[in-house]
């Protein structure tokens, strides 16, 4: 395959990696109607490890674990996938697939300020303007709910915002101790083990939510909603992601990113029938810009 095949094909990964993502996050909340969030993560893990059982051996090229990355493989499991499922999913419950989209594409800005104050990296005056993008765009959020029946009323939809966005610094968090990782491991052995980790972290919660739910009461529709929720959000999104990494500089790779809050939305408007107005609109539009300016290569790196 020639250089500008494997591009295109990573291109291709990292796209549909973020589109699943938008995808999932909107498609939560039906299964969340449903399944205790704790029971919903159990088995979103459960789905995972199974998927992935036969990536955990080491491979033949592969060094033993140092010390360091385990502790890694913990920090990123327990940041990016225990607690940011958690703080995911609580959010969506309590808000809009269209507001968690919009707050999601916080993401790339949070990924450089992160990277600025753990791995020593320059902010750039342009993330500054994604910032503000990010913030004016859940600024409008909030106006589009003043007069909006339902969660918002009860009190809830300032808290899953700032649910949402509670996961949007653990998924920043998983990006920075990635860039350590995948110069040890592999993507399907760091996909496979972070899983792990996750499953052994939420097992004591979704075991204690299942003692109480009656799964006779689920339909089949939802099972399968359930497997591409697993599929996805464990397995597919990850390993997509990881392997498009390989072909393409991170700091084009983010460029991509552009797609999670546009599924989340657009899956929230056409599948979950969510209102859609001028507010979320510019909302959306505003954090599209954010993502944009945070993540397209600067003119000096992308001279070749």
């Amino acid at each position: 395959m020639s250089n500008r095949s494997q591009r295109l094909a990573a291109y291709g990964c990292l796209a549909l990696s973020m589109t699943l993502v938008g995808s999932y996050v909107a498609l939560s909340k039906p299964l969340l109607v449903v399944f205790p969030v704790m029971l919903l993560a159990w088995l979103r893990f459960g789905i995972g490890a199974v998927a992935m059982l036969h990536w955990l051996p080491k491979p033949a090229l592969e060094g033993p674990l140092s010390p360091r990355t385990r502790l890694l493989l913990f920090l990123e499991s327990f940041l990016g996938n225990f607690l940011f499922t958690v703080c995911m999913l609580l959010g969506v419950s309590m808000t809009s697939a269209v507001s968690a989209g919009v707050i999601l594409a916080a993401i790339p800005a949070a990924v450089a300020v992160m990277s600025w104050a753990f791995l020593g990296e320059r902010i750039a005056p342009r993330t500054l303007l994604a910032l503000a993008c990010a913030a004016s765009g859940i600024g409008l959020l909030g106006l589009a709910q003043i007069d909006a029946p339902g969660a918002a009323h009860r009190g809830t939809y300032w808290l899953g915002n700032l649910l949402v966005f509670a996961a949007v610094l653990c998924e920043a968090a998983y990006a920075v101790i990635g860039k350590r990782l995948t110069g040890a491991l592999g993507p399907r052995r760091i996909s496979a083990l972070i899983n792990l980790w996750g499953l052994a972290l939420v097992t004591p919660f979704g075991l204690h939510a299942s003692l109480r739910f009656d799964f006779a009461s689920v339909t089949p529709a939802l099972w399968l909603l359930l497997l591409f929720y697993g599929l996805a959000a464990s397995v597919w999104t990850v390993w997509l992601w990881m392997t498009g990494l390989r072909h393409v500089p991170a700091s084009e790779s983010g460029v991509f990113t552009v797609l999670l809050p546009v599924s989340t939305a657009l899956v929230g408007v056409v599948a979950l029938d969510e209102p859609w107005g001028a507010l979320q609109l510019a909302a959306l539009a505003l954090a599209i810009l954010g993502v944009v300016l945070a993540t397209l290569p600067s003119r000096r790196s992308g001279d070749r």
